[in-house]
């Protein structure tokens, strides 16, 4: 489960807003008062994952700017993309209900995250704690396995239980 590493300055444009519009789906930031619906919908989509994505998204959401784009249909979240939570300079966490998978949401998010990161200053992201993904943050961004990172050794190791 190593850390990914993203320069944003040399990553590709993702660009979805016009397929992600055609097909009704929203991508926006999110606002405090619907953090009980985001929290909601990440403990009812991916607690069985990560329980602790539900505390970070709340954490996402009262950053100043917020730092949580959604994914929204027909006022139903249909996914999150966070950034800013764990460390700064960090995306994650990120999730897509199962239902919308494979419309490219998660990749319309991560772009979302990612330029917004860099129009905050940043040069670079992390992608913290990454598990079965590895390919595609490759393909989607060229993000790069940051060698030696694994959890015990990176931002995470500061966790009370990293098992």
């Amino acid at each position: 489960m190593p850390d990914m590493l993203v320069n944003l300055y040399t990553m590709p444009k993702i660009d979805l807003e016009a397929r992600m519009s055609d097909e009704g789906i929203i991508i926006k930031r999110a606002m405090a008062l619907d953090k009980e619906k985001i929290v909601e919908f990440v403990k009812a989509n991916f607690a069985d994952i990560c329980i602790e994505w539900a505390y970070e998204s709340e954490k996402a959401i009262f950053n100043n700017p917020p730092s949580c784009y959604l994914a929204v249909k027909d006022n139903e979240i249909l996914g999150f993309a966070c950034y800013d939570v764990s460390a700064l300079g960090f995306f994650g966490p990120t999730g897509v209900a199962p239902s919308a998978q494979g419309k490219s949401i998660g990749k319309a998010l991560l772009g979302k995250c990612l330029e917004s990161m860099k129009e905050a200053g940043y040069g670079y992201a992390v992608i913290g704690y990454v598990t079965d993904a590895v390919t595609f943050y490759e393909k989607a961004v060229n993000a790069t396995v940051i060698e030696g990172s694994s959890p015990d050794k990176s931002i995470y190791s500061n966790l009370i239980d990293i098992t």
